[in-house]
């Protein structure tokens, strides 16, 4: 295979791992959680997971076997990443704020007491 066609698959395989690792994890993290979070950790853990992925696939392709010890090291990094992406989701899941309560749209119910003396 010429090594032009090599790097397009290589660039191929990393674009379709970032859509699917961002489509998966708002799907199952929560987009409302994945709102929270600061857009730099977003971008880090998933262009690092895609980056696993292409590195898993190239180990793969230029080892004696497909499953060797670098291929087995970049599994480990994906499924490491993939560890992080859900702790930090999880993170954001226990410390998001409630907005109804922080509202200040309440309505209370006020019930003014009568004096037993007066006659209405």
């Amino acid at each position: 295979m010429p090594p032009n066609f090599s790097r397009l698959v290589y660039v191929a395989e990393f674009l379709l791992p970032l859509v699917a690792v961002l489509m998966l994890w708002s799907q199952a993290g929560g987009q409302g959680h994945l709102d929270l979070m600061p857009w730099y950790a977003k971008l880090i853990l998933s262009l690092s997971i895609s980056l696993a992925v292409v590195g898993g696939t190239w180990a793969a392709v230029h080892g004696d076997r497909a499953w060797n010890g670098r291929t087995l090291l970049w599994a480990a990094a994906a499924l490491l990443l993939a560890a992080g992406m859900a702790a930090l989701t999880y993170y954001y899941h226990l410390h998001e704020e409630d907005e109804e309560l922080q509202d200040g749209d309440s309505v209370a119910l006020v019930v003014a007491a009568r004096d037993p003396g007066s006659c209405a």
